[in-house]
């Protein structure tokens, strides 16, 4: 990346320090505890390849084995994670940050500018990973940069299991250990399964992602006001004469978007509410088979993610937009169990046709326009 006077626009030293400085400490386990746990992640993350491939009925194009082989299972602790999210925004954000860092180059004073907003960027960047890393059982890394386990080339990303904090959940809901280790592998291993055997999803979904940013106002007067709008509206101290749209449910990411950013938005969160929700279905439509506490173990996690962890734990997650992700699990998932009811399994798979098969947002909240659109029309029907 492009800097003036050696800064950058964000301090990702910075902020890689300051979140493992301040992420919460994993659980107490003994060395051999947790070489066992490790292990079995990683047995369970190859046995749920199969089950999902089986259930899903969705196998990657190629050779057989060739898109695992290009998405390696990585079992990280808390700093692991951190690390690898570091890595991925600053692959997926470095053509916005560039263009930043071009407009900043024309201002009285940008080197002095660079290098202090920078390090206050890491810090923020920092603190926010630090509440998350605590959170997250497991990730597919879609847009993973290039590693020693992921060389350049490679079309997969890559699956991270969190294992200390899969072992505090299980602990703090009192199930299976074994059960709910396979239970959280058959999620994951399903998004790896939609990426390497749907090969245009990757492309489409990061060609979204950068419109998105490619929308982004870098004007810093136009920023800055969008900003002290989102505090107000958060905060319910709307300017004077703007009284309306109630913004209190939305996110500070929902609340600095453009016209154009909100639609691109409204398209990412159908397709990622139809990858989650299909994660979740798959997860519990095998889990019956193969995780004998099934019902047990979603009854207290759908009881967990409801809930929360308190109120600042509640607070931050509206302000993050993660509640928005709760409510993507649970309306994907209704649109899957709706269409697969409606036209089966190898019916709904037509939603990875192309993009244009993807369901709307529109569509995600009525399974029956989807499949009007994509069956009935495709069929001949009136």
């Amino acid at each position: 990346m492009t800097s003036i006077g050696g800064a950058e626009m964000v301090d990702w030293n910075l902020a890689v320090t300051t979140a493992s400085r301040f992420v919460r400490p994993g659980p107490e386990v003994s060395r051999e505890e947790a070489r066992a746990v490790v292990a079995e992640l990683r047995r369970h993350a190859k046995a749920a390849e199969e089950h999902v491939r089986a259930f899903t009925r969705m196998t990657p194009p190629g050779s057989e084995g060739a898109a695992a082989h290009d998405t390696p299972v990585l079992v990280v602790d808390r700093p692991g994670w951190i690390r690898a999210n570091v890595a991925g925004f600053r692959a997926v954000l470095k053509p916005l940050l560039e263009k930043m860092q071009e407009r900043r180059s024309s201002l009285p004073g940008g080197a002095v500018i660079g290098a202090v907003g920078g390090k206050v960027t890491g810090v923020e960047l920092g603190m926010l990973l630090s509440f998350l890393a605590s959170r997250v059982l497991g990730q597919y890394e879609t847009f993973a940069p290039p590693t020693r386990d992921l060389p350049a080339g490679a079309r997969g990303g890559r699956l991270l299991l969190v294992a200390p904090n899969i072992v505090h959940v299980e602990r703090e809901l009192e199930v299976e250990p074994h059960d709910f280790r396979l239970w959280v592998c058959l999620h994951e291993e399903t998004h790896r399964t939609q990426f390497t055997a749907v090969p245009w999803l990757r492309d489409h979904i990061e060609g979204e992602v950068q419109s998105f940013l490619g929308e982004t106002e870098i004007d810093p007067g136009t920023l800055l006001e969008r900003l002290r709008e989102a505090a107000q509206s958060l905060t319910g101290a709307k300017p004077e004469g703007e009284a309306g749209e109630d913004d209190g449910g939305r996110s500070l990411v929902d609340l600095v978007q453009t016209k154009t950013q909100r639609e691109i938005l409204g398209r990412l969160t159908a397709v990622m509410s139809l990858l989650e929700g299909h994660a979740d279905y798959v997860m519990d439509g095998v889990g019956p088979q193969v995780v004998p506490s099934v019902t047990e173990i979603r009854e207290k996690f759908q009881q967990r993610r409801a809930s929360g962890a308190g109120r600042l734990d509640q607070a931050l997650r509206k302000l993050l937009g993660l509640d928005a992700k709760l409510r993507q699990y649970r309306d994907g998932e209704r649109f899957v169990r709706a269409v697969v009811d409606e036209v089966g399994m190898d019916g709904f798979n037509r939603v990875w046709t192309s993009p244009n098969t993807l369901p709307t947002k529109q569509e995600i909240a009525k399974p029956a326009d989807w499949v009007a659109r994509v069956h009935r029309k495709a069929d001949g029907a009136p």
